[in-house]
């Protein structure tokens, strides 16, 4: 009997230490999910999977011709104003580029990336209001120095930067393509063997990066690919941590935010600059790899700047080049303690910031690097740069365990031969004392920039992280996204994504940039004298912020509107009762 009683005793202890033993584990399972929530960005940038349920919850509105004109509660006078700028505009462009209009249009019905450019230029609700010379992308035919010339014969300066690959300038790159090509024009398209020409490529790259091993891509989104799945295969971790708004590349691995319905939920998407991040990174034992685009220190937890996210005149930047060089230091120092691999997206930033990238800039090593764009002197391409460890695609003790990846274009003697062309020539004297100066350089010019912006006194400032600019709209308006088509009239080439960012070759010359403020500060004061930055005392990023989510929620619920005036109504009513008290106080 006391056997058995002394077995029950044991057994009901047993149980009470499970269920104690229970509770201390979901107890730390929600300690470690606070600590990642915290972690997150507030804003839905932060929070993918909320994102992609608001997205599919978003239906499709737009302002229609009455009004268009005037959904900042603008007068009628200033909305006719603005119908007839935006009709005279309208006929400036068709009158300068016929041919280059009717050769788009006729692209853009077989071609799909054509009909996502041209939908996505401005804010959704006005696209389809915007006739064709405004919505159509470009078609060009030349470049020379600093200009881009269209079908019908126009030389533009191009701000674009051809998404980031036009460095030196398109001279420099058109000399690289040449005289690579010549070098294996007895090869051709030998595909499979490798043109003797990539060896000096290997070595040039391994002293650049400072890693010991290289492999190569057709382009930058690949080598992102490669870079995390090689993290993933040697550290035998699942997780990915990306910082809120960094792109990198359209596989949607890295991008699990609006746009990418993505079932697997390996990535974590955290905030930058964020002891709550450091914390996380220095607890978990899941995570293999920390992904860092550089080019956030321009805008930390904010996607790139484009135009068809101005609502209104909230886009910002934050560029501080010693604050975020003490965050990627301590981000380096967690992920050497943790055995988290360290990846340097430098697709776009590359031999941009530096002859050696970000790492020279910002005075950190990586454990990987990823390049592309530029480094194939014009040709696409992509580059995986890590240690002997980290580049890895076999076990040596499982045979079939293995991370294979290959591609039928990777190594192309031509691409390979133009990066030889790059690559010998930017180590030349001449440029290496460019890199040096380069930073001061266009510091000086956005200063100067930015001074005759004021004297012109126009709601605009310029922000920049060396050569790569973004407009920042000073005064609210629900307009701003206009002001492309007015540069764009003014012989100034933009990339599809308008003013969020200007991306700027090296050869510009202190005459051409002079040349395109001139020509920025025309277009600003014809938009301007177009009515297109009206003011009014109601008028606030807020209360058009409140109006455009008045108007979704319109959209997505007509019934909800019934019930709930107009954010801009009560604003404009409120301010005529004001207006009245003020002139019967004068009255009496």
């Amino acid at each position: 009997m006391e056997e058995t009683n002394s077995i029950a005793i044991t057994i009901e202890i047993a149980q009470i230490i499970a269920i104690f033993g229970l509770i201390i584990y979901l107890l730390n399972k929600i300690r470690i999910r606070l600590a990642l929530s915290k972690a997150k960005h507030p804003s839905l940038r932060g929070h993918s999977k909320w994102s992609r349920r608001l997205a599919k919850q978003v239906k499709f509105f737009e302002y229609k011709e009455d009004s268009y004109f005037a959904v900042d509660g603008a007068p009628i006078n200033i909305a006719t104003q603005r119908k007839q700028a935006f009709h005279q505009l309208k006929d400036r462009m068709a009158a300068q580029s016929p041919k280059t209009i009717e050769f788009s249009y006729g692209l853009q019905q077989s071609v799909s990336d054509l009909q996502f450019t041209s939908n996505y230029r401005v804010p959704f609700p006005f696209r389809n209001q915007l006739p064709q010379p405004f919505t159509l992308s470009n078609i060009v035919k030349e470049t020379q120095g600093t200009k881009i010339k269209d079908l019908d014969g126009n030389w533009r300066y191009d701000l674009s930067g051809s998404y980031g690959v036009n460095v030196f300038g398109y001279d420099f790159y058109k000399s690289c393509i040449s005289a690579g090509s010549k070098r294996v024009a007895e090869l051709g398209p030998v595909l499979g063997p490798y043109h003797p020409i990539i060896a000096e490529n290997v070595d040039f790259i391994k002293r650049i990066s400072g890693l010991e091993e290289v492999s190569f891509h057709m382009s930058g989104t690949e080598a992102v690919m490669q870079a995390v799945r090689l993290a993933r295969y040697n550290t035998g971790k699942k997780y990915l941590v990306r910082f809120c708004g960094a792109y990198h590349g359209w596989w949607d691995g890295v991008q699990p935010g609006v746009g990418n319905q993505r079932d697997v939920n390996d990535v974590y998407t955290l905030n930058d600059q964020s002891e709550q991040t450091l914390h996380v990174l220095s607890t978990r034992n899941d995570i293999a790899c920390v992904l860092i685009n550089p080019l956030q220190a321009f805008h930390p937890n904010a996607d790139s700047a484009s135009d068809v996210g101005l609502i209104g005149s909230l886009r910002a930047t934050n560029f501080n080049k010693a604050a975020y060089s003490d965050w990627l230091k301590r981000i380096r120092e967690i992920c050497t303690q943790r055995n988290i691999v360290l990846i340097f997206d430098e697709v776009f930033t590359g031999f941009r910031l530096g002859y050696r990238g970000a790492q020279q800039y910002f005075d950190v090593q990586a454990d990987m690097v990823t390049y592309g764009k530029t480094i194939g002197g014009g040709l696409p391409i992509g580059v995986v740069a890590s240690s002997h460890a980290l580049m890895k695609r076999y076990k040596d003790k499982q045979p079939a365990h293995v991370s294979l990846a290959r591609g039928t274009f990777n190594s192309h003697p031509y691409v390979m031969a133009a990066m030889n062309e790059f690559l010998t020539r930017i180590q030349q004297p001449d440029i290496q004392q460019q890199y040096k100066n380069i930073e001061s350089v266009w510091d000086k010019r956005v200063a100067k920039f930015n001074q005759c912006l004021q004297q012109a006194d126009l709601p605009l400032k310029i922000t920049n992280m060396q050569s790569i600019l973004s407009v920042i709209y000073t005064k609210p308006s629900r307009y701003n996204w206009m002001f492309q088509f007015y540069l764009r009239a003014n012989q100034l080439e933009l990339s599809w994504i308008g003013s969020g960012r200007m991306i700027m070759s090296f050869d510009f010359t202190d005459a051409d940039f002079d040349q395109v403020i001139e020509q920025f500060i025309t277009a600003a004061q014809q938009m301007a004298a177009d009515g297109w930055w009206w003011q009014s005392s109601t008028l606030t990023n807020k209360s058009i912020k409140q109006q455009f989510v008045y108007d979704m929620v319109s959209a997505y619920s007509p019934l909800l509107a019934k019930f709930f005036p107009s954010p801009l109504m009560l604003k404009t009513t409120k301010a005529v009762k004001t207006l009245k008290s003020v002139n019967t106080v004068k009255s009496s």
